[in-house]
């Protein structure tokens, strides 16, 4: 199975939480047993990285077999893994690999969430996450919000052409034509965007030829104002996109796409809470307290 992380990065994840052995198995003396350990969704989830979780389990010496990948949507109770092996290896990478899919469902549930708030209303309307993720973990974000259907908005700072009113601080007087002048020449081939705050600002930005106007906490209505204005106004390129970006969430994508923005910006998906995985791990000949799916 395809993992998001390489061998080495799991490897790292379970060396973080068992890097001198398990103790407690140890010391009872129950680590030659052989045993079954399942996953399943306590309750409706879009599963994230399923495969890594396996792959965790793998590594620690289980035998593995995954009855969902990532990205689908899970009822309550639907199977995710069986893993067998012996008791030391499933309860190393017990908790590892519960807690990787949990956070990170909870990343793609709610960035699935968003995307179909939207999608109701603009049924081709991208959703964008940004990387505004817990630094360290930008290989897991981005995994959980594919599997949520949304798309990155920016990898990082080396990628992408983004405008910031702090970058301004520092240009003094230099008006935006020359601003956007000076990065096309630097970056030819690249989108040129600039985030603003208020519709006037982002009227001068469209005249000034920016490719993509990031309309920084603007409201549905103010939305909707801008993208009226500026669909008036005449270009020597095509209209600007218009991002609605900052406080974007699932109770307003809807309304921001009704609005007409172009593209939805969001931070929110990597505040959401964990997914509940519900283990279950029993010895093999144990048939009151354990059934197979």
């Amino acid at each position: 199975m395809a993992t998001v992380a390489s061998r080495a990065e799991l490897e790292r994840l379970l060396e973080d939480d068992v890097p001198y052995g398990d103790l407690t198995t140890e010391a009872l003396g129950i680590g030659g047993a052989v045993g079954v350990m399942q996953f399943a969704a306590r309750a409706p989830m879009v599963l994230a990285l399923a495969e890594d979780a396996a792959g965790i389990i793998e590594l620690s010496g289980c035998e593995v077999e995954l009855f969902a990948t990532s990205g689908s949507a899970l009822e309550q109770g639907a199977p995710i893994l069986q893993a067998r092996g012996s008791a030391a290896a499933l309860l190393r990478s017990w908790k590892v690999a519960q807690t990787l899919i949990e956070i990170w469902s909870g990343v793609a549930s709610e960035t699935r969430a968003i995307v179909d708030a939207a999608r109701a209303i603009a049924p081709h309307i991208p959703v964008a996450c940004t990387r505004k993720n817990v630094p360290g973990t930008k290989r897991f974000a981005v995994a959980a919000v594919k599997a949520g259907g949304a798309v990155m908005h920016r990898l990082g700072l080396s990628e992408t052409v983004l405008v910031f009113p702090e970058h301004r601080v520092f240009l003094g007087e230099l008006p935006l034509f020359e601003a956007i002048g000076r990065l096309r020449r630097a970056a030819p081939e690249k989108k040129v965007v600039i985030e603003v705050k208020t519709i006037d600002a982002a009227l001068a930005a469209a005249v000034a030829g920016f490719d993509v106007i990031q309309a920084e906490k603007f409201s549905p209505a103010e939305i909707a104002a801008l993208v009226k204005r500026m669909t008036s106004m005449a270009y020597t390129r095509v209209r600007p996109a218009v991002a609605a970006a900052g406080g974007v969430n699932a109770e307003n994508a809807a309304a921001y796409a009704a609005a007409g923005a172009d593209i939805l910006v969001t931070s929110s998906p990597y505040l959401a809470r964990p997914r509940d995985v519900q283990v279950r791990i029993a010895t093999t000949d144990d048939k009151v307290k354990f059934t197979a799916w």
